[in-house]
């Protein structure tokens, strides 16, 4: 599937966003709506919609090349922190990204240094979607952030400064983030109220000092009930909506919309970007429901490093099938080596239109990066058909009723996939902050994976040589002739 690119003309260097429908006849409510996000010289984004998240500059396993060619994605999210780096040896070495020389096509730092393409929106924010928790926390002046060399102390006052170097199109001021809380559970009173307060005099500091104009802010909103923010999220209304210095809202936690509604209205005419990360689409409904109208979701990545391919779509078929129809297959599984169907039979996908499950599954059993890359294609691609499904139906007046068709179609929850994934990036496992499993790799080593009792390659489910010795199965092993199991 090739796609279309349809930019903006740089008529003036503003952000333009439009609410053009809601469920709601008023745009001050929190309800699913429709509109329409436009940067000068940019394809324009239609909400709701999702921002790809991108890991060290660019879309996991994904070319820039191949993100014109094969992917409808218009906008993409970036961490300050990918690119930060402290050499020991050096200390007042600057990062690469900072002198990347600019191009008419790659007219920033961040576009020329990432390979960006063009029509794609940039959100630059400081920390990774999911970040990385932190064992050493906030300060009053500071968050902590995972850089390439170790954790180090990120000021407003540098933020600032990295952002006016890359110039993206939509930055996110610094917040004080736990990230190390497990899911699910909220900060203690004290702590939030140390959040909102930190956080205020954060966003006070940002807006006193100058910006590019054609940065756009989306200030953040925090995970924290409304009465313990009530004081910077009136600051916002107050204060930077009127002189236009505020664009947007990152809302860490949609649940907060309803209450912006009743007691801050005016902040609802901005566009909403969600940093919650949904698990499962199910979530994103509910989320649109509520009036987000951007998601900067790691989930179709996630999915893809699984061995996931995602087979739903909205809205919901209408079957009448028992149990739930799965919202995703795991190409890793033997039952797919000799099916030569695509990954899905309604998706027009590149990865569906010249591949097919068997040859993916065997690309998956050989580590070979393209398989997760043909997944990435089609697992992006279902997620622009999900949401070009959403802005149908709202525009319809039929949203509510097929997100309950949904919901009764789908299972409520994603396969976690039992196959390989790819080489972990380091971040993705080390320094979780005294979690029980951290610094543990999802892979298990191949002298551990392969050994099955029989000879077999082991699965999830079964166990290995080796765990069977470690456990009870000492005699059953001395009794196939394998030899005797000596513990030291």
């Amino acid at each position: 599937m090739t796609v279309d690119i349809e930019t903006q003309e740089p008529e003036s260097t503003a952000m333009r966003f439009e609410v053009l429908s809601s469920a709601l006849k008023e745009s001050t409510s929190a309800a699913a709506r429709i509109g329409r996000l436009a940067f000068p010289g940019r394809r324009p984004i239609d909400t709701p919609n999702f921002i790809a998240v991108t890991s060290r500059g660019t879309l996991p396993h994904v070319t820039p090349d191949n993100i014109s060619k094969h992917l409808q994605v218009s906008g993409a999210y970036f961490s300050l922190e990918d690119f930060v780096e402290k050499s020991q040896q050096n200390l007042s070495r600057s990062p690469p990204i900072f002198s990347a020389p600019t191009h008419p096509t790659h007219p920033t730092p961040l576009y020329s240094f990432t390979g960006t393409p063009s029509h794609i929106t940039t959100i630059l924010a400081a920390r990774r979607l999911p970040a990385v928790p932190s064992p050493i926390g906030n300060s009053t002046k500071s968050i902590s952030i995972f850089t390439n060399t170790g954790f180090q102390n990120l000021s407003t006052t540098e933020y600032l400064s990295s952002t006016s170097t890359l110039k993206p199109d939509i930055t996110i001021p610094l917040a004080d983030l736990t990230n190390n809380s497990p899911p699910g559970t909220s900060p203690t009173s004290k702590r939030a109220l140390r959040m909102a307060e930190r956080t205020d005099e954060w966003i006070v500091d940002w807006f006193s000092s100058p910006l590019s104009t054609t940065t756009s802010t989306f200030a953040p909103v925090l995970p924290v009930p409304y009465p313990i923010q009530w004081e910077y999220l009136s600051r916002l209304a107050e204060d930077y909506l009127p002189s236009a210095q505020l664009s947007g809202l990152a809302v860490h936690d949609p649940d907060i919309i309803p209450d912006l509604s009743s007691h801050q209205p005016t902040l609802l005419t901005l566009p909403l970007l969600s940093l919650s990360n949904p698990s499962n689409p199910h979530l994103i409904l509910r989320h649109i429901s509520l009036g987000t109208d951007l998601f900067a979701l790691p989930l179709p990545n996630a999915a893809s490093d699984a061995g996931i391919a995602l087979t739903f779509s909205f809205p919901a078929p209408s079957s009448s099938s028992s149990p739930p129809l799965p919202l995703g297959i795991d190409l890793s599984l033997s039952s797919y080596s000799t099916s030569v169907t695509p990954l899905s039979p309604e998706c027009s996908c590149y990865a569906c239109t010249k591949h097919h499950k068997a040859y993916i599954h065997h690309l998956l059993q050989a580590r070979e990066m393209l398989g997760w890359t043909l997944l990435q294609v089609h697992n992006h691609a279902v997620f622009s058909a999900f949401f070009a499904g959403v802005q149908e139906s709202i525009g319809r007046g039929t949203f509510e009723e097929d997100r309950k068709g949904f919901a009764r179609v789908y299972e409520p929850e994603m396969q976690k996939g039992v196959g390989e994934r790819p080489r972990m990036r380091g971040y993705q496992y080390k320094s979780q902050g005294g979690e029980e499993n951290a610094g543990r790799k999802k892979n298990k080593p191949a002298w551990q994976r392969e050994l099955g009792l029989g000879g077999e390659v082991v699965g999830e489910g079964v166990q290995t040589l080796v765990e069977v010795m470690e456990g009870d199965g000492r005699e059953e092993v001395e009794g196939r002739g394998v030899g005797v199991v000596v513990r030291e």
